[in-house]
């Protein structure tokens, strides 16, 4: 049995669920695209090639197996992207949850199968039709969560809306002696520099007090000076929008001392390792042209 553990963003991580580039099926359309990066290079003609993305993602696994980590691949599906496992579930505490994603995505949920007979099926939770998540707007931070939402009126009218006001209610109910903080994200079906898909495009935590974050990733100025005032400005980084864009913000943690980024994000990385931080540079830039990287493809199940 797997017993699930995820508390935190950072964490020593011992086992994870790492997506799938293969048989990732043909160039979307611009209509199938569901956000406006992947639209952006479907228009250029430079929609990533699925053995690129491969040979990126087994670069990956290479780094998780370097640490001792538990690596767990989706079934292969034919012609579906299977890339963001964080899309399609995530754990907080000892529990998983199954995110109500796009309806045509379900079946990447069901290609997890390996890793869902091994839980306890009462630690598989469902949140109820109305309640719409994804893993990419969800962090589990010690005594609080931070989710990552859009409330506004023209919610249905945006792609790039994934998670609404009904799940941060709901995760507030399923957990309540934490801290469930919300914050609303610019969101844009057409440029790519004016999107926060995920909260972790915008943010995401490093080590034991450190952050990663875009100011304009953020619709409300309180909400951003929220996580400015909790990890203290002196141990921010903050990146600009052509750094959004490329997703700076997206990188994982294996543990408080080491951080798997992409290879060139040179400011970033320089600076983890400036504050002490082993960096796993790998490349992850083709995986970049579908709006996801590092944090999106994994799932964590246990950290201790």
């Amino acid at each position: 049995m797997i017993e699930l553990n995820v508390v935190d963003e950072t964490s020593t991580l011992k086992a994870v669920i790492l997506g799938t580039a293969r048989s990732s099926g043909p160039v979307p359309t611009i209509e199938e695209a569901y956000d406006p990066k992947s639209m952006e290079h479907i228009k250029a003609g430079t929609y990533p090639k699925e053995e690129d993305m491969i040979r990126e993602m087994d670069g990956f696994a290479q780094v998780f197996h370097k640490y001792g980590v538990k690596v767990y691949r989706p079934e292969v599906l034919e012609d579906c992207n299977q890339i963001f496992a964080r899309d399609i579930a995530f754990v907080i505490e000892d529990k998983l949850f199954h995110a109500n994603i796009l309806p045509d995505r379900e079946r990447e949920f069901v290609a997890i199968y390996e890793v869902l007979d091994q839980i306890d099926p009462t630690k598989i939770v469902r949140p109820p039709e109305e309640v719409h998540i994804e893993g990419g707007d969800v962090m589990p931070w010690n005594d609080h969560i931070f989710i990552g939402t859009y409330t506004g009126k023209d919610y249905s009218s945006f792609i790039t809306a994934r998670t609404n006001i009904e799940a941060v209610e709901f995760i507030r109910d399923m957990f309540p002696n934490k801290t469930v903080k919300s914050f609303e994200l610019r969101k844009s079906n057409t440029d790519p520099k004016e999107n926060a898909l995920h909260l972790d495009c915008c943010f995401q935590p490093v080590g034991k007090d450190k952050a990663i974050l875009h100011k304009n990733g953020f619709l409300v100025e309180e909400e951003y000076q929220y996580l400015v005032d909790y990890f203290g400005a002196d141990n921010i980084f903050e990146i600009d929008k052509e750094e959004m864009y490329r997703m700076f913000s997206n990188v994982f943690s294996i543990s408080p001392e080491v951080v798997v980024s992409e290879k060139s994000f040179t400011r970033l990385n320089n600076w983890l390792r400036e504050q002490g931080f082993t960096v796993e540079e790998i490349e992850y830039n083709e995986i970049a042209k579908q709006e996801g990287l590092l944090r999106c493809s994994t799932m964590p199940l246990i950290r201790v």
